[in-house]
């Protein structure tokens, strides 16, 4: 049977990269999966349904169920079609893995409104386009699992990046509160910066020594190695994990912490402009979270 023997997966954005070897790990578990991916390039261009086609000759050359989808996720249509396939196909939807991304890089100086808008539509409103469509079922079927997908671009920062960081850190804050919302259902919601070399890090520029050698890192590790904890918190021995956040690089997994009140100053009648400029530094400054982005202050490459 495998570890998720009968139950019927979603995993968006799974004709390559990550999602690609999280649908092939969780059909070898047992799992019917639907792989959706609508084959654009990685700007979101474009469109190749064979991308997800090939996915699930894959799986059913190995022996596993599984169909394909090429809707996009950005779409609200879309997005119910993807989890409608999986109940057309299978009966079901108990697990849906948001992976689906695409990247618009640019300084937000000179970042347009359609950058903008269709990072945020891929990412953010395509993963709650997603949850909103499988939730219902979830809740009625009294279980379910979301694996959503963020990255340290939003958690840290990076340079360039102003759409997808936005779009991952809101990720986080979706991803938490659907595990609020939907724990009375038994239904868990977590997120996972991956760390791995795929067609979107291939677009990071390589101008300096320095990224030279981050994408060199990157080329080192492989996307197979995210798909175990995808598919860990998928199944039902991860049932009490809910609304956290880890990462993965290479053979490392992380824990990250949750946005915590490190100090705080209190004044009885109240603080004014005066005050603060000759308070707010001196006590606090201590504990302000640098703006850097450095291997030697988060411990990592913030690439992914």
């Amino acid at each position: 049977m495998g570890y998720l023997g009968g139950k019927v997966a979603v995993v968006t954005g799974a004709g390559r990269g990550i999602g690609r070897e999280i649908a092939l790990l969780m059909a070898r578990e047992g799992c019917r999966v639907v792989v959706n991916d609508l084959g654009s390039s990685d700007h979101g261009e474009g469109a190749d349904r064979s991308v997800a086609g090939e996915v699930v000759e894959e799986i059913r050359s190995s022996g596993g169920q599984a169909v394909s989808n090429a809707d996009s996720v950005a779409s609200w249509e879309g997005a119910h079609r993807i989890i409608q396939t999986a109940l057309d196909s299978f009966g079901r939807i108990d697990i849906v893995v948001n992976n689906a991304g695409i990247v618009r890089d640019r300084m937000v100086f000179k970042m347009s409104e359609q950058e903008w808008d269709s990072v945020l539509d891929v990412h953010l409103k395509g993963t709650f386009n997603c949850i909103r469509a499988a939730a219902p079922h979830m809740r009625d079927q009294n279980w379910g699992r979301f694996v959503n997908f963020t990255s340290t671009s939003g958690l840290i920062g990076n340079v360039g990046q102003a759409n997808y960081g936005a779009a991952k850190l809101a990720i986080v804050a979706l991803s938490k509160i659907t595990a609020l919302d939907m724990k009375r259902y038994n239904v868990t919601s977590n997120c996972i910066a991956p760390f791995a070399w795929t067609r979107l890090i291939a677009t990071i520029p390589t101008e300096t020594e320095e990224q030279k050698r981050r994408v060199e890192k990157l080329k080192k590790m492989s996307p197979a190695d995210v798909a175990p904890l995808a598919v860990f918190l998928a199944g039902e021995q991860a049932g009490n994990i809910t609304g956290q956040v880890f990462g993965v690089r290479g053979k490392e997994i992380f824990l990250f912490s949750q946005p915590r009140i490190v100090r705080s100053v209190h004044k009885s009648e109240g603080w004014n402009v005066e005050d603060l400029s000759q308070m707010l530094e001196a006590t606090m400054k201590s504990h302000f979270s640098p703006l850097d982005t450095s291997p030697q202050y988060i411990g990592w490459d913030p690439l992914v």
